[in-house]
C-alpha cells in the first residue's frame, strides 16, 4: 500500500523507491556545470583546481550528511526551510524556503533555454524559442501525472550521465596510459609545464567559488525524501553510496581534463569534447551537446519538482497561499506545480523579448542561493543535533564526527563568502543574494507579525464578551 507523507488535508504520495532516491542524488550533482563549465575552473587555477575541488566536494559531503540526518528523522516536502524553523523559528524557516523557490523558478527558464540552444547547434532549423517550450510543456506533464512517474525519468536521466561519466573516464584512462591505438598520451606534462598552480593560492580560491556551484542541487534528495515508503532507510542509502561517488566522478574527470587540455586552450569552452577529440573520438562535440542537453533537461525536470514541493509545505506551514497545498487524486500539489512553471514560462517569454535583459539579472540576484541554504543546513543541523542529544533522543541517521565536521563545513562556507565579497566579478552577485534575503526576511517578519496582530485581536474579542445568563 501506497504511504504518504504527513501534511495535512490530502497528503502526498510515497512513491519513489530508493533506487530512485539514490540515483536522483547522484544524478543531480552531475549536470551542465560539470559537463561544460568545469573549464572555467581549470581557466582560473590550473591543474591546482583539483584543490579546489576537494575543498567544494568535502563542504558537499558534509552539507549532505546533515540534510541526511534530519530527513531521515523527519521527512517533509519543506526539508531545510522547515528544519531552519524548527532550530530558528518561522520566519528564518519561511525566508530559506521562498529564496530557494525562487531560486529553481529563475534557473527553470535558464535550463529551457540553455537546453534549447545547445540543441539549435545540432539542428539549426529548429527555432529556440519553441524547444524551450515543448521542453517546458512536456516535464510539466510529467510532473503533474505522479511522483513515481518524476522519480522514473530522473532515474534514466541521471543513469544516462553516470553512463556518460563512467565511459569518459574510461577513455580518459587509456588515453593517458597510451592504449589507444595511433594516438599519443600527453601524460602529465600539464602538471609540471606550465606548474601546478599557474596562478598560485589566489587561482585555487577563484576557482573554489566558481566550483562550488556546480555542486548546487543536491539538496533535492533532502526534499524528496518525504515521498519515499521508508524515509530513513532510503535517506541512509542514498547518503552513504552517492558521497563517493560524487568525488570519484568529479575529481576523476577533472584530473583527466587538466591532464589533457593545457590552460589557456579553446577547448576549456567546451572540455569533455576536447578530451575525447584528443582520444580521436569521432562525433565527441555532438555527443557531448546531447548529454548536456540531458543534463540540464534532467535538472528542469528536478527544480521543478523541488519548487513545487517547497511551495506546497509553506502553504501548508501558513507562509503562502493555501491554494498552493491543493492536492490531486495522483497525490501531486498540481496548483504549487503550476505556479512554480507559470515563473519560470513568464521569465522565458521575457528573455525571448528582451534578450540579455532579463535573466541575466535575476540568475544574478539569485546566484549565491546554494551557498545560502548550504549555510541554513548546517546550522539548523548543529542546532537539532544538539537538542535531540541533549533530550537524549535517538535518530536513525547520526552525522559522524559532530559537531567538528558540522562546524568546518560552516568554515569552508565562511572562505567561500570571503573569497566572493573579495572578487570584483563576484561580489555583486553576492550583494545582490543578500539584498533578495533581507526582502523576504522583512516580508515574512510582517506575515508573522500581522497574524499575531490579528490573532490577539479575535482574543480580545471573544475576552470582551459577556456570557448570557439563561433564568
Amino acid at each position: 500500500m501506497e504511504q504518504q507523507t504527513k501534511t495535512s488535508g490530502r497528503p502526498l504520495g510515497a512513491a519513489l523507491k530508493p533506487r530512485q532516491l539514490t540515483m536522483m542524488g547522484l544524478g543531480s550533482a552531475i549536470g551542465a556545470g560539470l559537463f561544460i563549465g568545469s573549464g572555467a575552473g581549470i581557466q582560473a587555477a590550473g591543474p591546482a583546481v583539483l584543490i579546489s575541488y576537494l575543498v567544494a566536494g568535502t563542504l558537499i559531503i558534509l552539507v549532505m550528511w546533515a540534510l541526511g540526518e534530519m530527513a531521515a528523522a523527519n521527512p517533509d516536502s519543506g526539508a531545510f526551510s522547515v528544519y531552519t524553523a524548527k532550530a530558528y523559528g518561522p520566519v528564518a524557516g519561511a525566508t530559506v524556503g521562498w529564496l530557494w523557490w525562487l531560486q529553481l523558478v529563475v534557473v527553470i527558464a535558464a535550463e529551457a533555454l540553455g537546453a534549447a540552444g545547445l540543441l539549435a547547434t545540432i539542428f539549426p532549423a529548429l527555432p529556440v524559442w519553441l524547444m524551450a517550450f515543448v521542453f517546458i510543456v512536456a516535464l510539466t506533464a510529467v510532473n503533474l501525472t505522479s511522483v513515481k512517474n518524476f522519480g522514473e525519468f530522473e532515474f534514466w536521466f541521471a543513469l544516462l550521465k553516470v553512463a556518460a561519466i563512467v565511459g569518459f573516464l574510461l577513455v580518459g584512462a587509456a588515453l593517458l596510459f597510451g592504449w589507444l591505438p595511433g594516438v599519443q598520451s600527453p601524460g602529465l606534462s600539464n602538471f609540471t609545464g606550465a606548474g601546478f598552480a599557474p596562478s598560485g593560492f589566489a587561482g585555487i580560491a577563484t576557482a573554489l567559488f566558481v566550483v562550488a556551484f556546480a555542486f548546487g542541487g543536491t539538496e533535492i534528495v533532502s526534499v524528496a525524501a518525504a515521498e519515499t515508503a521508508e524515509p530513513a532507510r532510503s535517506v541512509k542509502k542514498a547518503v552513504r553510496t552517492v558521497l563517493w561517488r560524487i568525488l570519484v566522478f568529479y575529481i576523476g574527470s577533472i584530473f583527466i581534463i587538466a591532464a589533457v587540455v593545457p590552460v589557456g586552450s579553446a577547448g576549456l569552452k567546451s572540455p569533455f569534447a576536447a578530451v575525447l577529440d584528443a582520444a580521436g573520438m569521432p562525433g565527441a562535440a555532438t555527443a557531448i551537446t546531447l548529454v548536456a542537453v540531458a543534463a540540464l533537461l534532467s535538472a528542469l525536470n528536478a527544480n521543478l519538482y523541488g519548487a513545487s514541493r517547497m511551495a506546497f509545505s509553506l502553504a501548508e506551514r501558513g507562509e503562502a497561499p493555501r491554494l498552493l497545498a491543493s492536492v490531486s487524486k495522483a497525490r501531486v500539489p498540481v496548483v504549487a506545480v503550476l505556479a512554480s512553471v507559470a515563473f519560470g514560462v513568464v521569465t522565458v517569454v521575457l528573455e525571448l523579448a528582451f534578450p540579455e535583459k532579463v535573466l541575466p539579472v535575476l540568475l544574478n540576484i539569485v546566484g549565491s542561493t546554494c551557498l545560502l541554504v548550504w549555510t541554513s543546513a548546517l546550522m539548523a543541523q548543529l542546532s537539532l543535533r544538539l537538542r535531540a542529544d541533549r533530550e537524549g533522543t535517538e535518530l536513525p541517521l547520526r552525522m559522524p564526527g559532530f559537531p567538528w565536521l558540522t562546524g568546518f563545513g560552516l568554515l569552508i562556507l565562511a572562505a567561500i563568502f570571503t573569497v566572493g565579497f573579495i572578487g570584483e566579478d563576484s561580489r555583486p552577485q553576492l550583494l545582490s543574494t543578500f539584498g533578495l534575503v533581507a526582502l523576504l526576511a522583512a516580508a515574512n517578519w510582517l506575515h508573522h507579525r500581522g497574524g499575531r496582530n490579528i490573532a490577539s485581536r479575535v482574543e480580545a474579542s471573544d475576552g470582551d464578551k459577556q456570557p448570557v445568563l439563561i433564568d
